[in-house]
Parts: C-alpha cells; structure tokens; sequence
C-alpha cells in the first residue's frame, strides 16, 4: 500500500511539473481565462480624453490575469464609442464615453466574457458640469 501511494504522489509531482514547463514555454491549453496565448488588444481609434465626455469605474470579478484583463478591456472597448482602461490590480475598469451609459449597458458587453460586472459608479460628466476626478 506504501508503494502505491509514493508511486500516485511521484506521479501527481511528474504532472505538475510537466504542466508548469508548459505554461512557462507557453505550450499550455488553458489558464484561468481559458488562453495560455497572450490576448492582443482592440485597437482603439480615437484615444483623445477630451472626446469623451462620461466617465466611468466599474468593479469587475473573475479577472486573475494579464489575459483575462485584456478580454475585460476587449469587451469593453468592442462597443461604440467606449475607451476602457483596466486595474487588474484594483479588479476595476476606468470607462470613458461617448455617450451616457447604463450599467445594464456594461453587464451586458461583458456577459460575452466569463467577467461579471460588480458596480458601477459614474465617476464625472461634462455635460452636467460635474469635474472629472
């Protein structure tokens, strides 16, 4: 019985080991955001701050890593006149738009990811003479 428990542990360290040499070659299948590969930005056209009068934090879960920020920012910066920065290390995303947004607007942008959206809180509108902070 001693034998086949030590020949089950050597074999759980042989694969976790194995695994983590994937990962660090970048070889793995999955990570918590479902892509060991790294996940290129949306390209954003218009990057002028003046151009965005509404400004916005959303809190958001589920967000580990460097990927699974950048499928947040992806998501969120899909929609139309919507430039998203993330924390990762806040789990939060700073959101400028064009246009007045709902919450509901931004849940829904990113039920399209495993990322759920936690809070929003309206941050600044220009068009309502309350500063940006």
């Amino acid at each position: 019985m001693d034998k086949v428990i030590i020949a089950a542990g050597f074999l759980l360290l042989a694969y976790a080991l194995w695994q983590t040499v994937l990962r660090i070659r970048g070889k793995a299948k999955n990570s918590c955001c479902g892509t060991a590969e790294a996940v290129s930005s949306v390209k954003m056209e218009d990057t002028d701050p003046a151009h965005y009068p509404h400004h916005y934090r959303l809190a958001v879960s589920g967000m580990k890593c460097s990927n699974c920020a950048r499928n947040v920012e992806n998501a969120l910066n899909s929609m139309p006149g919507v430039w998203a920065r993330i924390s990762l290390g806040k789990q939060e995303a700073d959101v400028l738009t064009k246009l007045p947004q709902t919450p509901e607007t931004f849940a829904q942008a990113l039920r399209k990811t495993p990322y759920g959206l936690l809070k929003c809180t309206v941050i600044g509108q220009k068009d309502s003479g309350t500063p940006d902070q």
